[in-house]
């Protein structure tokens, strides 16, 4: 047989880096504080079994039709009735289902930009979305967080400054006001009004991004940037945080004519039906009130657990904000570290973050690292975080681990 000739593989990607702490060869007791998992007592598998069954036997053949019975309908109408809540008031043509936030943000970035455009995110920020918008050919310029959220006022210096100098309006920016990811902060109200007011004025979107709204460990529940302007905010969430993300399944709200551009560039067509049927099935026979409730307590009680472990062993060598809700805590050490010098020590420990490198479109920082709390119990997330302090003080040995 004739020797195969070497493939030239596509160039148009080279800048899109692949998350060491995806493809590391770990031990079999790796304690993953990396990837954003909800709990496995999150899910309840056997009311799954019987909503699949039941979504079937009701929907008969249709099930299995690229138009599907009542589920697509139904969740429409769930989710017009849920967004409410957070001030979010749209016919249902203005809701999108998705197949996973992952695909409304590919769709977002090549339905509302050219490539080259520029479009602005927060400083840290999701690599997930950073990855969707390069792939799009994309320049990303990041503005810095706090812990109050972005700070909007940065924002509008630079759009003073764009539009003066003839400079880059970004198409859309992106944010997470909720307990944001990477972060853990929450956007303020103030910050909110005044970011969906500069978007009217400087005729730009809004992609708010949601996913982690309904994991919320205090009594506060601010309203949606889209309330504050639903002409120029596109609002998107998922199921993948609170039901299961194996189901892939989110969704957008928008103005119709951004709903229109959208659908013809969704290469699925729509979708899984059966799916949804089944999420229709299983959203009708919960609480949903009850279950997030629940498994907020779940995460809040595993964070109270990792915050104490990192104030036992970390010390003053870290710092961090608290977060109201969500997956993930944002860990800070010194200026002067550069916590990637302790990674593969970490992993070979056996526990497993995200370098917070990863979460930056541009002048990246390198002194923080990304845990999650969600998956992992109290006692693995103690554990967890003592490993990773025998991996510092191992690089940076200031003290030693009591």
């Amino acid at each position: 047989m004739k020797e195969l000739q070497p493939f030239k593989m596509s160039k148009r990607f080279e800048n899109v880096k692949l998350i060491s702490a995806a493809a590391a060869k770990t031990p079999h007791d790796l304690i993953p504080l990396s990837f954003g998992f909800p709990a496995k007592e999150a899910y309840d598998v056997s009311l799954m079994a019987k909503c699949s069954s039941k979504a079937i036997e009701e929907g008969g053949y249709k099930s299995f039709e690229y138009g599907g019975a009542t589920g697509p309908s139904r969740i429409v109408k769930w989710l017009k009735k849920r967004s409410e809540i957070r001030g979010i008031y749209a016919p249902e043509e203005n809701i999108l289902v998705t197949t996973g936030s992952g695909q409304a943000m590919d769709i977002l970035a090549r339905g509302l930009t050219n490539e080259g455009d520029e479009v602005w995110v927060e400083a840290p920020t999701f690599f997930g979305a950073l990855r969707n918008f390069t792939l799009a050919g994309l320049k990303c310029r990041g503005f810095e967080i706090d812990e109050n959220g972005l700070k909007v006022d940065l924002v509008e210096e630079a759009l003073v400054a764009a539009k003066n100098n003839g400079l880059p309006m970004p198409k859309f920016i992106y944010i997470m006001p909720n307990f944001h990811n990477p972060g853990g902060v929450t956007l303020s109200l103030e910050r909110r009004m005044k970011l969906a007011k500069l978007a009217l004025a400087y005729n730009f979107f809004i992609i708010e991004d949601d996913a982690y709204t309904e994991l919320n460990f205090s009594e506060r529940v601010l309203p949606a940037v889209y309330q504050f302007a639903p002409q120029r905010v596109i609002y998107m969430s998922t199921f993948s945080k609170t039901i299961a993300p194996a189901i892939r399944m989110g969704w957008l709200v928008a103005p119709p004519e951004i709903i229109m551009q959208l659908r013809s560039l969704k290469a699925d067509g729509s979708t899984s039906v059966l799916m949804q049927e089944i999420v229709a099935a299983y959203l009708e026979t919960i609480d949903f009130d009850d279950h997030v409730g629940n498994i907020s307590k779940l995460y809040k009680s595993r964070l109270d657990a990792m915050i104490k472990a990192i104030d036992d062993y970390l010390g003053d060598e870290v710092t961090y904000t608290a977060p109201e809700g969500g997956f993930f805590l944002w860990l800070t050490f010194k200026e002067e570290v550069a916590t990637s010098l302790f990674e593969e020590l970490a992993l070979e420990k056996g526990v497993s973050f995200i370098l917070g490198e990863h979460c930056y479109a541009e002048n990246e920082e390198k002194n923080h690292i990304r845990l999650c709390f969600s998956y992992c119990d109290e006692e693995m997330c103690k554990e967890a975080i003592k490993r990773i302090a025998e991996a510092y003080y191992e690089k940076y040995p200031v003290k030693k681990l009591v």
